[in-house]
């Protein structure tokens, strides 16, 4: 009787590049594709901008001739840059490192991590294509009833709608992702990485993570509300049928301060993990760090009537007082960090550099918050220029400095190669010159009483050299970003093979190759404190 043996199965084609990115469900390609679509979205809201500036740049109306039009371009401005931008771009930078930061495979639910990636473009496509249907969104990226509520004299047409829509697929990405975050540090850690062996970035991801899973569903509840006042004869925020205005600015601040939290956490971990690799020393305070973020967290919920004052609906001296005492934690971070640095072997790399520009620029970005938080001088500041200077000092000189650092120093892991040095100095100078540039004369502004959100303004009103100031800043800003992309291409192509720990760093994510297997690692280091790779490569016992 003739045998035969089993004939091979055919080997099933190759699939291609493409489809394997699309359908992929590991972490560090989905957070790469958080980069990327993070950075598209900061290239368009980046453009919205410059149109901005170049409006206000002179009195009168120079290209916009329809004042309805400028105010879509600030509203969408503030939205990509807020909600497409900063806040996946750290979420992505988590994506790639925390599994690999805490010896893990992957995240705890891989598919739930491609859904809550996919929802993301989704979102935006929608409110850029609301350009399309007659006009987007123009009530501020607040979006305050009566300004967003239906109407000829308000905000009639699909616009509103659509900014609504996309922002309740954005929370709800949010929410998957930290959900998988918080399961994936709690349950997922390698063996003796106990919550105090950690690296600061996971601490801060962690955090984050609690308040986008207690604060996102208030938004949405926000966002619901408003559409049914819109679409189906709602009076939610209606007074005249019995609704509250003040309502509205209640339930969606007590969103979005804890997400001012949710865009700078994540970019303090980013500084505190670059710190102690490039000044040679361990961080300094390491659990006062901990506690620290664990604090602003906690507190990020009690300090939201502080951008109500002027309405005469909150009680002024306890939100003031807890806005002050909020600074009090971020200070402590940043005299931590000021230490690391003292008398460290400084090695001024491109991460660092950035790193130091979001120490000095987020200190600025802090005090002149805090003249905001005593009641009387916000009376004089609020809805001023002083309060777009605030927020781009914290929103970028802190978040978006952050996430360059981050870039520079994890790009190596995720592609190999190394970006050059003297392209990243060059971005850096750019961008720290054009954003100081840029934002520092709108406290000169905000003092002299220009308020926010206007396209035109009287040329006797003194304001015009400032304006002229902060719009060639923009573009200097705007400039700034073409070496880096130049230094991706260039890199990508043929840049410097980086090798597996190019930064000596004390983190697990450099105890494996680069780019990592798909599976993360082939053996772990001892963990017997927050930097295994140090104890690793110095033969110490850790603590």
């Amino acid at each position: 009787m003739a045998t035969h043996a089993l004939a091979p199965a055919p080997a099933t084609a190759s699939r291609g590049w493409l489809y394997e990115w699309l359908t992929t469900t590991d972490h560090k390609k989905i957070g790469i594709m958080y980069v990327i679509n993070s950075f598209i979205f900061f290239l368009i809201g980046g453009v919205l901008a410059l149109v901005v500036r170049a409006e206000l740049a002179r009195p009168g109306l120079q290209f916009l001739t329809d004042e309805r039009v400028y105010n879509q371009m600030f509203t969408m401005h503030a939205t990509l840059m807020i909600f497409l931008f900063v806040i996946p771009m750290l979420a992505g930078l988590g994506n790639y490192a925390v599994p690999l930061m805490i010896g893990a495979p992957d995240m705890a639910f891989p598919r739930i991590n491609a859904l809550s990636f996919w929802i993301l473009p989704l979102g935006g496509i929608l409110m850029i294509s609301s350009f399309f249907t007659g006009g987007a969104a123009a009530a501020g990226w607040t979006s305050y009833p009566p300004l967003s509520a239906e109407g000829p004299l308000n905000s009639p047409g699909a616009g509103q709608d659509l900014w609504i829509v996309s922002l309740i697929l954005i929370g709800t990405s949010s929410i998957l992702g930290a959900i998988n975050f918080l399961v994936t540090i709690f349950k997922m850690r390698a063996p003796g990485m106990t919550l105090f062996r950690m690296p600061i970035m996971v601490w801060t991801i962690l955090v984050t993570s609690v308040l986008v899973l207690m604060a996102t569903p208030v938004i949405t509840s926000a966002l619901v509300m408003l559409f049914i006042d819109r679409n189906y004869g709602g009076t939610f925020f209606d007074p005249s049928g019995g609704g509250s205005a003040i309502l509205y600015q209640n339930i969606f601040w007590f969103y979005s301060h804890p997400a001012v939290y949710v865009m700078i956490l994540p970019a303090m971990g980013v500084i505190s993990e670059i710190l102690p690799v490039f000044s040679r020393k361990p961080l300094f305070g390491y659990k006062a760090f901990v506690f620290a973020t664990a604090a602003i967290g906690a507190l990020g919920f009690s300090v939201w009537a502080h951008h109500m004052f002027t309405t005469g609906s909150v009680f002024l001296p306890f939100f003031s007082l807890l806005t002050f005492m909020i600074a009090v934690p971020t200070g402590v971070k940043m005299f931590n960090w000021v230490f690391t640095l003292f008398r460290g072997q400084l090695t001024f790399s491109t991460p660092l550099i950035f790193a130091i520009g979001f120490l000095t620029m987020f200190l600025i970005g802090g005090i002149n918050g805090a003249f905001s938080a005593s009641v009387p001088v916000d009376f004089a500041l609020h809805d001023t220029y002083w309060i777009v200077a605030h927020i781009h000092y914290v929103l970028f000189g802190g978040s978006v400095f952050g996430i360059f650092a981050g870039l520079y120093y994890w790009f190596p892991k995720m592609t190999g190669r190394m970006l050059d040095e003297g392209l990243g100095k060059i971005q850096f100078v750019l961008m720290f010159v054009g954003f100081n540039l840029t934002f520092f004369p709108m406290h000169m502004l905000g003092i002299q009483g220009m308020p926010r959100r206007i396209a035109d303004y009287a040329a006797e009103a003194g304001w015009n050299d400032w304006n002229m100031a902060a719009t060639i800043g923009g573009f200097v800003i705007a400039a700034s970003i073409l070496p880096f992309i130049w230094n991706v291409f260039v890199s990508l192509r043929g840049g410097k093979v980086a090798g597996d720990d190019p930064w000596e760093a004390n983190t697990l994510e450099w105890a494996t190759s680069s780019p990592p297997p798909p599976y993360n690692f082939d053996q772990l280091p001892e963990i017997r404190s927050e930097r295994p790779l140090f104890d690793a490569r110095h033969g110490r016992a850790g603590h």
